[in-house]
C-alpha cells in the first residue's frame, strides 16, 4: 500500500491537502474525487505498512519515547522551545534524533507554530500526532493531548505485541521443521537411492517415489540450491511490494476463518484514531476524513460515504451503520455518546471490545495451532525416515 498526498479544491473552492493510502495513483485519484475534491496535483508519500502493524515511528526516530520526554518535561514547567532544545542537545551524538530536533528548534524560532514544524517532517510525524498538537495549540492542553496520543499508541502497541508474540513459536516450528526437511530430502535421501540402485521393482511405491526425487536431487543439486536461495531472497522482497501486501491482505480478509477477526482490528483502529482527534477538539468531519486513511483500500469509499453523510446533517453513529463500518455495541455506544456528548470517550469503549475479542481468539488460537503444528511437521519428517528405512524393514523380515 502506498500514501499519496492529493492536493485538491472543494467544492467551496477551498484548498484542501488529502492523504490517501492506495494501491496506485489511479485509485488515489478516484478515492480523492468520491471525497468530493476536484484534484490539482497528487504526490507519493511513500510505501505505508498494513494497518495492522502500522508503525508510529521514523526510522532511528521513537515518537513513543519522544512523546514522554515531551510530557515530562513540559509537566515540569519547561516552555516547549526550552524542551525542544533540552531533547536537541541530549540528542546531538544522534545522527537522526538531533538532525530532527534540531530542525525543529529552528523552525520554531523563525516563528513556526510547532504542528507547522511537525509538517516538515510527514515521514516521522504521523498525521494524528500533528492533528493533536494542532489542536492543542488552540485549547493551550499540550501535555493532555500528549498523554491521550501516549495512550493511543500504547492501545495499539498492546494488540500488535499479542499478536507477534503468538506468531514466534510457530514461526520457529515451521522454519526448524523446513530446515531438518530440506536436509533430509537433499542430503540423506539422494546417498540412500545410491544404496537402493538397482532395486526399485522390489521397493514399496511411497519409497520409491522418494528414491527418485534423491536420484533427481543427487543429478541437479546445483539447480536446487539456486532456487532455494532465489526464494529466500525472492520471498522477503515481495512482502515489501506494495501490490503483493494488498493482494495478501484482501486474500486474508475474504477468508470467512480469519477475515472477521482483520475486519474487527481496522475497525477498532479506526474507532480509536477518531476518539484520540475528536477527543483534542477537532471537528467530526475533518476527523472522519484523516481517520478514514487508517483504513484499508477496500473500506475506504464506506468512510467516505460516511463523511458525507456526516457533511449532510445525519448522526455519525447512523452515518457509520449505513457504511456497514459498525458493530452491535458499537452502534449502541455512538448513540449513546451523541446522547451525552461523550462521543470521544464511548468510541474509546467501542475499540475495547474489538480488542478484547480478538485477544481472547488469539490465546485459543495459539493454543490449539501450535500443537497441531507439531503433530503435522512430525508427521512429516516421520514419513521420510520411515520411507527411507522402509525397505530395509521389508528385506530383513524376508531373510526371517
Amino acid at each position: 500500500m502506498t500514501t499519496f498526498n492529493v492536493r485538491g479544491l472543494t467544492a467551496q473552492g477551498a484548498l484542501r491537502l488529502l492523504r490517501v493510502s492506495a494501491a496506485s495513483r489511479s485509485d488515489a485519484e478516484h478515492a480523492a474525487r468520491e471525497a468530493g475534491l476536484r484534484v490539482l496535483d497528487i504526490q507519493s508519500a511513500g510505501f505505508s505498512r498494513p494497518a495492522l502493524f502500522a508503525s508510529s515511528t521514523g526510522g532511528g526516530f521513537d515518537l513513543a519515547l519522544f512523546a514522554h520526554e515531551l510530557v515530562a518535561l513540559l509537566g515540569a514547567g519547561l516552555s516547549l522551545i526550552e524542551t525542544l532544545e533540552t531533547l536537541a542537545e541530549r540528542q546531538e551524538g544522534a545522527a537522526r534524533g538531533g538532525s530532527v530536533l534540531g530542525q525543529l528548534v529552528r523552525r520554531m524560532q523563525e516563528g513556526q507554530a510547532f504542528s507547522s514544524a511537525l509538517r516538515t517532517f510527514p515521514a516521522i510525524f504521523p498525521e494524528l500526532f500533528i492533528a493533536s498538537i494542532a489542536a492543542s495549540e488552540h485549547t493551550g492542553e499540550m501535555v493532555p493531548a500528549l498523554q491521550r496520543y501516549l495512550r493511543y499508541h500504547e492501545q495499539l502497541g498492546v494488540i500488535r505485541q499479542k499478536i507477534i508474540s503468538a506468531s514466534l513459536y510457530p514461526a520457529m516450528l515451521c522454519a526448524v521443521g523446513a530446515a531438518v526437511a530440506l536436509f533430509l530430502l537433499c542430503f540423506l535421501v539422494p546417498r540412500f537411492s545410491r544404496v537402493y540402485e538397482g532395486m526399485e521393482d522390489k521397493l514399496p511405491v511411497a519409497s520409491r517415489w522418494l528414491m527418485q526425487w534423491g536420484l533427481f536431487a543427487s543429478a541437479h543439486w546445483v539447480l536446487i540450491a539456486g532456487l532455494l536461495i532465489a526464494a529466500a531472497v525472492a520471498l522477503p522482497f515481495a512482502l515489501t511490494r506494495p501490490g503483493a501486501r494488498v493482494r495478501m491482505g484482501d486474500a486474508l480478509q475474504a477468508s470467512r476463518w480469519i477475515g472477521g477477526r482483520i475486519r474487527l482490528m481496522q475497525l477498532s483502529r479506526f474507532y480509536r484514531s477518531l476518539g484520540l482527534l475528536l477527543g483534542g477538539g477537532i471537528p467530526v468531519v475533518k476527523a472522519l476524513n484523516m481517520a478514514q486513511g487508517l483504513l484499508p483500500l477496500r473500506l475506504q469509499p464506506a468512510a467516505l460515504s460516511a463523511t458525507r453523510d456526516v457533511t449532510q446533517g445525519r448522526s455519525l453513529g447512523d452515518s457509520l451503520q449505513t457504511a456497514a463500518l459498525t458493530t452491535p455495541v458499537a452502534l449502541r455506544l455512538l448513540r449513546a455518546g451523541e446522547r451525552n456528548g461523550q462521543m470521544a470517550e464511548m468510541l474509546e469503549q467501542a475499540a475495547a471490545f474489538p480488542d478484547k475479542e480478538i485477544a481472547h481468539w488469539i490465546d485459543r488460537f495459539a493454543r490449539l495451532f501450535e500443537p497441531v503444528l507439531m503433530l503435522v511437521i512430525g508427521l512429516a519428517i516421520g514419513g521420510i525416515v520411515i520411507m527411507l528405512y522402509l525397505p530395509i524393514f521389508e528385506l530383513a523380515g524376508s531373510l526371517g
